[in-house]
């Protein structure tokens, strides 16, 4: 065997080419391997194809506002579903060449095949051993399906699968109603197919607020048939796919399967490292360096299935690269956790989750927008949005929401949280007229009236006028 390389790195995911760009600036003493496609999860079929889903979906899901607008002909509209999914392709095919071009120029330091771990320096790649000195492990994730729902044949889907069809419907399921479910569901309906959604449990997107949470899924039931607290079963029937959960029935043309995700560990050899696994066949993972155990294996991104997002991944695959490489692991610091889902009102979560808090040291300031001024000019007055802050010193811990405009509101809050600001400090900063932020601004006011008192002299103590339109 030739002399160590100084890491291996297995996936070409988002995770592993951040791994990669670190890697490269250390040394030319490398392998990436990666099996099956390349051009990352996130490019082929999660957040990007599907983003062009939902952009086609709500563009459309407008013409029921043009009346109101002043605007007419908008039901004579209609969704080319082919078309839509045409389109997503084409945009899809772009991302991922951006993604592909990221390990063009590599030459013999990638490779396709499978690899698999001999011990904590060595890995097999389809039969050839590499002694290395660390491994860095990206392997990804895949959509969970129950292995007795693959029997319905191309009538389950999943994001691997959905873009791919020539057209949709018209009844469509959607079991598991976590992030990519609702999003996927909502999508599909404002595209006019009949849409059924199913989930064991009676939380939304993720959302562990529960006022979040009911304003989520009222607005959602007004879209699709929406079923919760009950396993959904599955039966072929002479009309299609029978979807019944609990008392409920409905038969469908297709199901997507969007129950979350599986690691992409089988297979991989973990157990050769010696370190216990838990169920799922996981070794415990340090989150601030991502190392496993005290051994120069690192374990990146979808993988590790501790949060399942790409900026997630990519600061991940910067860990581990760094890492891989360094005399003994830094321990970094990791960011305020932030998650969008890119339903309509859009739902964010921000910082510390409500269920992790103190109650009787936490105040909650919230907002509905239904009267909020910008909101309603533009129709988009539904939602609401919660911020939590500690009751003592009212530093910002975190936040909920259903609200128009999420990914940017939640993107401040993120900002908020992570330079360990007090509702005061935000409420002392400017917010124009008229725009959604004022929203934020009318939570914080509510938040602070529970605060201790701010000085007279600070304009963080300037309150509402009273008067919606000008809030």
């Amino acid at each position: 065997m030739s002399a160590p390389l100084d890491t291996i790195i297995i996936g070409a995911g988002t995770a592993g080419l951040a791994a990669l760009r670190e890697v490269r600036k250390r040394t030319n003493r490398y392998l990436i391997v990666n099996e099956g496609p390349w051009g990352t999860t996130c490019a082929r079929v999660g957040c990007m194809p599907s983003k062009a889903l939902i952009e086609a979906a709500n563009a459309f899901h407008r013409r029921h506002t043009f009346d109101e607008f002043g605007l007419r002909g908008g039901e004579g509209l209609a969704a080319d579903i082919p078309a839509v999914l045409r389109r997503v392709r084409a945009l899809r095919d772009d991302f991922v060449q951006g993604a592909l071009e990221a390990t063009e120029d590599l030459g013999g330091h990638a490779l396709s095949g499978r690899a698999t771990l001999l011990g904590p320096r060595s890995v097999d790649i389809d039969g050839t051993a590499h002694a290395t000195r660390s491994i860095i492990i990206a392997t990804g994730s895949r959509p969970r399906v129950p292995e007795a729902w693959l029997a319905f044949g191309d009538r389950m889907l999943t994001t691997d699968t959905l873009f791919e069809q020539p057209t949709l419907g018209p009844r469509i399921a959607v079991v598991g109603m976590g992030v990519i479910g609702v999003e996927i569901a909502q999508a599909l309906a404002r595209l006019g197919l009949e849409v059924a959604a199913f989930t064991t449990g009676h939380t939304l997107a993720g959302l562990h607020d529960p006022a979040i949470n009911a304003e989520l899924t009222a607005l959602l039931k007004q879209e699709m048939v929406l079923h919760t607290g009950a396993k959904a079963e599955l039966r072929e029937v002479p009309s299609g796919i029978e979807v019944q959960s609990g008392s409920n029935r409905v038969v469908v043309d297709q199901v997507v399967a969007a129950m979350g995700r599986t690691p992409n560990v089988e297979h991989l050899g973990l157990d050769t490292l010696g370190v216990p696994l838990d169920p799922r066949g996981l070794p415990a993972v340090d989150p601030q360096t991502l190392q496993v155990g005290n051994l120069p294996v690192f374990l990146a991104g979808d993988a590790n299935a501790q949060a399942p997002l790409l900026h997630e991944a990519a600061d991940e695959g910067h860990i581990a690269g760094m890492n891989a490489l360094a005399a003994a692991p830094t321990h970094f610091v990791r960011r305020t956790p932030l998650s969008i889902v890119f339903a309509d009102p859009q739902v964010a979560a921000v910082g510390q989750r409500l269920r992790d808090m103190e109650p009787a040291h936490t105040v909650t300031g919230t907002v509905g927008f239904g009267k909020q001024g910008r909101a309603r000019a533009a129709q988009r007055n539904q939602g609401r949005l919660n911020v939590y802050a500690h009751a003592g010193t009212g530093r910002l811990l975190g936040a909920e929401l259903c609200a128009p405009g999420g990914e940017h509101l939640a993107h401040l809050l993120a900002l908020a949280v992570q330079q360990k600001l007090t509702v005061h400090d935000l409420l002392g900063m400017p917010f124009y007229h008229p725009v959604l932020e004022e929203g934020l601004r009318t939570a914080l006011r509510d938040a602070a009236r529970q605060l201790p008192k701010a000085s007279d002299s600070d304009l963080a103590a300037c309150t509402a006028i009273g008067v919606p339109a000008l809030e």
